[in-house]
């Protein structure tokens, strides 16, 4: 989470719409780890990668429609013969990825109002 978090803690000062993508899960030489994160605001910033740079594109224009009401969804991407190099990983791995808008408890969280908790 630390690649976006200052990014978007200011954006969370101008009140404007962020969605969130979040690499779940990888098999094989995906480009980056689970956990890593995109964000982008209404206006069009982004901040972190979910890929090497063959997944921005698409996921940015996901988190435009969740921005604008679309749902959070779970995507699934890997080399698949007819697409491997237009989208997915062409490095031969897989990842799947949630992507939908920020929500509030991941506000109080990027904003540092969250209570952190070492008991469960």
């Amino acid at each position: 989470m630390r690649d976006v978090l200052p990014d978007v803690k200011a954006w969370l000062q101008d009140r404007e719409a962020i969605a969130l993508a979040t690499v779940v899960s990888t098999w094989g030489s995906a480009p980056r780890p689970a956990g890593s994160r995109m964000a982008v605001r209404r206006s069009g910033r982004l901040a972190g990668a979910v890929s090497g740079g063959c997944l921005e594109a698409e996921v940015f224009e996901h988190d435009q429609a969740v921005i604008k009401g679309g749902p959070a969804q779970l995507f699934h991407y890997g080399v698949r013969d007819e697409l491997a190099w237009t989208v997915g990983f062409g490095c031969g791995g897989a990842g799947e990825l949630l992507d939908g808008p920020l929500t509030d408890v991941q506000r109080a969280l990027f904003d540092g109002r969250a209570e952190q908790r070492t008991e469960w």
